[in-house]
């Protein structure tokens, strides 16, 4: 029975087991990503993440505490200034286990252990998702009224097209008409020419 008995001890000394879990927050922090088995991860996960909910709070005291955890400068200076601002809007859950299958000769179930908010394929698929479930509804009205507008707006200048194309015809017909009668009464006065001559035939 294991009553009592809560801490996954990870066939280790209680020494070697919390400088493995401080290595491995480490690597976490700065890869954003690690591999290892689900045990180990497990255990991790239940390290790391108060570290994370320390880390939303920037103040010297809460730095120190970090770094009592973690014994390293450059990695509690990246987790401030960058793991931070990403997971402030998360109330807990940072990480997320995957598994990926067993390894080969000891057959120990395997996983990766990454930070959530750092994995762009996820976050971004979600984002994908959730625009198109508050668009579904609005969508189609929005279409709709987009559609009639525009039909609106292209039967105003057909209308104003067409008026304008019988205009110019009537002034070109008008035209025409004009120039047609001009060059008839031309064409029957007689010229000044063919007047002086047919009188000439007359006196003779």
């Amino acid at each position: 029975m294991r009553h009592g008995n809560k801490v996954n001890n990870l066939g280790r000394k209680s020494a070697h087991r919390k400088a493995m879990l401080s290595n491995m927050a480490c690597s976490l922090i700065q890869h954003k990503r690690i591999s290892t088995t689900v045990a180990k991860a497990k255990a991790l996960r239940g390290y790391v993440e108060p570290l994370l909910t320390k880390a939303k709070t920037d103040s010297t005291h809460s730095r120190r505490t970090v770094f009592s955890y973690l014994q390293n400068k450059e990695i509690v200076t990246e987790l401030f200034r960058e793991v931070a601002p990403k997971i402030a809007d998360r109330e807990g859950g940072y990480t997320r286990i995957i598994r990926t299958g067993y390894r080969l000769g000891d057959n120990a179930e395997m996983c990766m252990i990454e930070l959530v908010d750092f994995n762009e394929i996820y976050t971004n698929e979600k984002a994908k998702k959730t625009t198109r479930r508050s668009r579904r509804g609005g969508a189609k009205k929005e279409t709709t009224e987009e559609v009639a507008l525009e039909a609106v707006v292209e039967e105003t200048p057909v209308a104003e097209a067409t008026e304008e194309v019988e205009t110019v015809a009537e002034e070109s017909a008008e035209e025409v008409e004009a120039t047609i009668e001009e060059s008839t009464e031309a064409s029957e006065e007689p010229t000044s020419e063919e007047s002086s001559e047919e009188s000439a035939e007359e006196k003779e």
